[in-house]
């Protein structure tokens, strides 16, 4: 039984209403407490981006002409891309009220007139799209933590042998602290990012004020200047210069925690102001002595203000850490929601936010990659090198998908559509090709990593369906089931029994089988069909739909949204029908698959045992649905696929 096959998705009902946007005194704390989750990322890139320009792999001589040039492409990528593409364009993607990668996929997937079917890449893409930002949990908290302790080798060369055990304890005790929750350690995020922005606004002002020369940047021609200069070389650092806007994804998965109107407010009144005054002071710094370069950040503060800084850097780095982790999650529960993953352990973190969830396989796997990571690459700066890929390629995913609902959602004109869709693919495509060259300097990882990802993921969504097709080929109908019961009746035990059936138009195979051996019918049977529908959440309204079959049947739908998590016998609890029924002693049947690769026709022999062993592994149907252990009867048969 597989919770969420997409195929089971249906439209969204007309008691799907929109979110309601806050308003007054919850409107500036909905937005002082977004800043730590939603921009705690693209809050982190001052650290590192203006050193990768003047002083990485691939850095260019800190040159008056070069440093207004790569202000101007900064501050110019900060309004196209984030101003101008995520915060004014793509927030209006909300599928009610939710954001992020794959929610862009089930709108714009439930928005084609043919179905999901009928253009096959739009799953695919999104399948991909959301294999990649595994890529940047893994690569962000590295990278934050990396560079926001190498302010100590500025403070004192001497303590430059510390930065990577430092950063690999940081790291073990902020995965650690995971399986506790967020829910305290939360509410001081807010602050501390509050204080984070004040201090970089502060920090760049005092030197653009003593260079405002730096300004000029603003205008273009400064940066198609630094092309026509440069050249190729030029367009090499535009790798580098991708680091200001890496957060991008950030702030549209983050949308419904705290919905656009506090996101916006958040980039145009604190974020936006405080990275360009930070950038521009530190290009000022380095026009002004351009031995800056080794670490134009940490040179910005007076001597006696380093330590200070490194702490709240290391601070602010942890917290940009826990907005990626805590998004790996969500996206591993939409995955296995819309039927993109095996089931796994989903612990909630909070009896009162639901959203705080913890994942164990996925926060071990990320603490593992991220400390390989370090010890590998030892310096932000390498590090860097990786950074950028998983990103750039996520970006040209969300425009592409963009286009899609732009054309069937907002009946926007194909020409306005795909001017508007042609323009920032441009953008996305310039910075990806900048960053392909960085592929053996390690951008390999993140491709690497997603393509493991999305093999995992695509098998185990084409499993699913070969395995349904197989299970459909030899099951019974439900009718004809139902008709042959009431024609040859068995005996009837006493009890009520609940059967499990992914297909509602098919006899359960727990059900035929437990007729076969065991000749005998409970006096209540239920039917319990699950699905996922292509919206965030369902209503309590529209959660369970039942029919009386006679004769003692039932047949039970109960639907749920990508971003919660099944309860059966909650939900049961909430139909009169079954808790009519579930008042007697109550039995769960559930069928349990063993899957065998086969030479049929499908997938690849390897894909199929790759299948098979997901399969094995998953969190069992009992631990997923909330079924009491104890009343549970499970049935096995195997199944070539």
């Amino acid at each position: 039984m597989n919770p969420g096959d997409v195929s089971n998705a249906s439209p969204p009902s007309a008691h799907d209403t929109p979110h309601v946007a806050p308003r007054g005194r919850h409107l500036w704390l909905l937005s002082f407490a977004a800043l730590g989750v939603v921009y705690g990322d693209i809050g982190t890139s001052p650290l590192y981006a203006i050193r990768e320009c003047f002083h990485g792999a691939h850095a260019i001589a800190a040159t008056h002409d070069n440093v207004l040039g790569v202000l101007s492409l900064i501050f110019w990528a900060l309004v196209l891309v984030i101003s101008g593409k995520y915060l004014v364009l793509v927030l209006r993607a909300d599928n009610h009220g939710e954001g992020g990668i794959l929610s862009l996929t089930a709108l714009a997937t439930s928005l084609d007139p043919r179905g999901a079917s009928g253009r096959t890449w739009l799953p695919l893409l999104g399948i991909f799209g959301a294999a990649l930002l595994y890529g940047d949990g893994i690569i962000t908290p590295a990278i934050s933590v990396l560079s926001a302790l190498e302010g100590l080798s500025v403070a004192a060369p001497s303590l430059g042998r510390y930065v990577v055990p430092g950063a690999i304890a940081v790291l073990v005790a902020l995965f650690a602290v995971q399986r506790h929750g967020t829910a305290r350690i939360g509410r001081i995020f807010g602050p501390i990012t509050m204080l984070w922005f004040g201090t970089l606004a502060g920090l760049g002002l005092i030197q653009v004020v003593q260079h405002p020369a730096v300004l000029m940047a603003i205008n273009p021609a400064y940066g198609f200047e630094f092309f026509v200069q440069n050249g190729w070389h030029g367009y090499v650092v535009l790798g580098s210069v991708f680091l200001v806007v890496t957060g991008g994804e950030s702030l549209y998965a983050d949308m419904g925690h705290f919905g656009k109107l506090p996101i916006r407010l958040d980039w145009f009144l604190v974020v936006l102001p405080a990275l360009l005054l930070n950038y521009f002071g530190q290009g000022a710094l380095v026009l002004r002595e351009q031995t800056a370069v080794e670490n134009p950040f940490f040179l910005l503060a007076p001597e006696w203000g380093l330590y200070p800084l490194v702490l709240l850097a290391t601070a602010a780095a942890v917290i940009a850490s826990q907005a990626v982790i805590s998004g790996a999650y969500s996206l591993t529960m939409q995955a296995v929601q819309l039927g993109f993953s095996p089931r796994v352990k989903i612990e909630h973190t909070s009896p009162t936010q639901f959203g705080q969830i913890y994942i164990p396989a996925v926060n071990w796997a990320l603490m593992v990659g991220c400390i390989a990571l370090v010890l590998s690459f030892r310096s932000s700066t390498h590090l860097a090198a990786a950074y950028g890929m998983a990103v750039t390629s996520t970006m040209i995913i969300t425009t592409m998908m963009l286009y899609v609902v732009a054309r069937r959602k907002w009946n926007w004109s194909i020409w306005t559509a795909g001017s508007i869709a042609s323009f920032f693919l441009a953008i996305d495509l310039s910075f990806f090709g900048s960053n392909t060259l960085k592929l053996a300097q390690g951008g390999w990882f993140p491709l690497l990593l997603a393509g493991l990802v999305f093999l995992g993921m695509s098998t185990w969504r084409n499993g699913r369906r070969i395995l349904q097709e197989r299970v459909r080929a030899v099951g019974r109908p439900l009718d004809e089931f139902l008709a042959a019961a009431k024609e040859r009746p068995v005996i009837r035990v006493p009890g009520a029994a609940v059967f499990m059936n992914s297909n509602a138009a098919q006899a359960p195979a727990a059900l035929v089988q437990n007729l076969k051996h065991n000749k005998v019918l409970h006096e209540q049977i239920i039917f319990v069909t699950v699905k996922t529908r292509q919206i965030p959440t369902v209503a309590e309204e529209d959660r369970v739909q039942s029919e009386d079959l006679g004769n003692g049947f039932y047949r039970i739908a109960i639907s749920y949204g990508y971003m919660e998590e099944p309860d059966i016998p909650s939900a049961l609890a909430s139909s009169s029908i079954a808790r009519l029924l579930l008042e007697a002693d109550v039995t769960y049947f559930l069928g349990r698959e063993t899957i065998i690769a086969s030479q049929l026709p499908g997938m690849a022999v390897w894909r199929e045992k790759l299948f098979a062993r997901m399969a094995r592994n998953s969190t069992t149907a009992t631990a997923y649905f909330c079924i009491p252990p104890d009343r549970v009867v499970e049935l096995g048969e195997q199944i070539e696929i």
